[in-house]
């Protein structure tokens, strides 16, 4: 007998309308807490989706992460705060990793990392709407999410 095929679907943000990012998504502590460290390559339209239920302030590092990021804080379906080319942190000391964003940080419900400069490249700004979906089996149908 033949194993059943999976049909795993990966969520994917639509961010201000035009930009498309295939998400894997973070929603435990150690999800969270691992993130994209020690990955080596990410491919441009893909990120990650950290998930905040209840909304919270949240300060992310990059403690063990060897790429450069951006990172959208997203909160009512908009972002209200980017940190572009974060670089990695190359001690080996946690404590010696600064935490973005700087200051108290933001309540969000969302944090999406994306590849060190997408933002800019892709026009993505502060203020913009980002929608999550979910795609249906049948192509263009979706579960969309603020």
């Amino acid at each position: 007998m033949m194993p059943a095929k999976a049909s795993a679907r990966m969520p994917i943000a639509r961010i201000a309308g035009k930009n498309l990012v295939h998400l894997e998504v973070a929603a435990t502590e150690s999800e969270i807490e691992r993130g994209l460290m020690y990955r080596t390559f990410m491919p441009e339209d893909n990120g990650m989706v950290f998930l905040f239920s209840p909304p919270r302030p949240v300060k992310f590092w990059m403690y063990h992460t060897l790429i450069s990021l951006d990172m959208c804080f997203i909160h009512n379906g908009k972002i209200v705060k980017i940190c572009e080319e974060v670089p990695p942190c190359r001690s080996e000391n946690p404590m010696e990793c600064p935490t973005y964003p700087k200051g108290p940080g933001f309540v969000v419900s969302y944090v999406l990392e994306l590849n060190g400069g997408y933002a800019k490249r892709h026009g993505i700004k502060e203020g913009d709407e980002v929608v999550f979906e979910l795609p249906d089996k049948t192509e263009g149908d979706s579960t969309k999410s603020k």
